[in-house]
């Protein structure tokens, strides 16, 4: 068995990572995988990116969207990490005894990690209308691609919407009211739903080329 906190996205194999993350550690989690995610759908993105061909203005956008995918590759795996060192924070706050302490890394622990799975999240949301360019523009022998590239990013997006509301629920677990969160993390509440939002897009996106991508869908 791996020791999941020595484990991670870019320093180890995807066996020894996913070994760590099927262990009932926490570290990594969802949230990490939620970046994992985001890391598939950058990829492929990028694949995708590099087997099409573009001319002028056209040319200049491809050469630009290959370039975020690249970058967005590197940084959804370390806000992956990122979000692994966040949960093991939030596990261990709720482990200490009840008491002022404990409510007030929990506390903490829950704002740290809903903004990890925030930051995240628009990260996904900036790669949404990329994808929705190779869709009408990419290489069409690779439209399955970017099919499961947009699922892997609803992946990522859904992970990372409901993280950040859990989170910000979990501030009751420190004796917060609801309404009380709302207020003191106005831009924290209003992410879940710009991710909802993400998600209708992507349904939208992947809808309009899904004939395309499974013609034998209903024959």
């Amino acid at each position: 068995m791996n020791d999941s906190g020595s484990v991670t996205t870019q320093a180890s194999t995807v066996e020894a990572w996913t070994e760590a993350l099927a262990q009932s550690t926490g570290s990594p989690g969802g949230g990490a995988g939620t970046g994992v995610m985001l890391a598939i759908a950058a990829s492929l993105t990028s694949m995708v990116a590099g087997y099409t061909e573009a001319q002028g203005e056209q040319g200049s956008e491809l050469e630009e969207l290959h370039g975020r995918a690249k970058a967005l590759r590197e940084t959804a795996l370390r806000l992956a990490d990122d979000d692994a060192a966040a949960s093991k924070s939030f596990g261990a706050a709720f482990r200490l005894d009840p008491g002022p302490e404990r409510d007030e890394a929990i506390h903490r622990a829950s704002v740290d990690a809903a903004k990890a799975s925030a930051v995240l999240g628009d990260r996904a949301i900036e790669a949404i209308e990329d994808l929705g360019w190779l869709a009408s523009h990419g290489n069409p022998a690779l439209i399955a691609d970017v099919v499961v590239a947009f699922g892997a990013l609803r992946a990522a997006i859904a992970g990372a919407r409901t993280n950040v509301s859990f989170d910000l629920s979990s501030l009751t677990s420190a004796g917060d009211e609801l309404e009380n969160v709302r207020e003191e993390h106005p831009r924290l509440w209003a992410t879940v739903a710009r991710l909802s939002e993400a998600l209708d897009r992507i349904d939208q996106l992947t809808a309009s080329v899904d004939k395309k991508a499974a013609p034998t869908d209903g024959v």
